[in-house]
């Protein structure tokens, strides 16, 4: 059975999860073009984490950053033999149930512009294709998508 429960990052579950996630991303893309936000800023106390598991493995992670007018999605990862099993549609649906508990009516996130599943995902979640936001600039390696609530 897949589950999805809050969880920190720090945990060795979340550690293994996001150092597989920022090596992935440094492979592909320039480390001035790379976003992911460290284990220690994930543990801050506005954002909130979540892990997929399932027969007590850990399959992938997610994060939702409140910045107050909208949630960013941040570090969404799915182990590559987990991918196809559910666990990224999970994730999704924590987080969206999260940010509406939060009063959240507004989700956005970055994601590298050759993610083509994840950009599939998140369309069926209901994110479209915006501009950037917040801090971010366009850049060749970056695809900004935002979803109402």
């Amino acid at each position: 059975m897949l589950t999805v429960v809050p969880a920190d990052p720090r945990d060795p579950e979340g550690r293994r999860l996001l150092t597989a996630s920022h090596a992935f991303l440094l492979s592909k893309y320039p480390p001035e073009f790379s976003f992911a936000l460290s284990v220690d800023e994930l543990a801050a106390p506005h954002i909130r984490f979540f892990i997929a598991s399932q027969d007590g493995d850990a399959l992938g992670c997610v994060a939702l950053a409140n910045k107050g007018a909208y949630g960013e999605v941040k570090s969404m990862f799915v182990d590559p033999a987990a991918r196809g099993s559910g666990a990224g549609a999970a994730l999704m649906q924590a987080l969206i149930a999260e940010a509406r508990t939060q009063g959240l009516a507004l989700l956005r996130l970055e994601s590298g512009d050759d993610l083509y599943a994840a950009h599939r995902l998140y369309a069926r979640h209901g994110f479209t294709p915006c501009g950037p936001f917040g801090d971010y600039v366009e850049g060749p390696h970056s695809v900004f998508m935002e979803c109402r609530l």
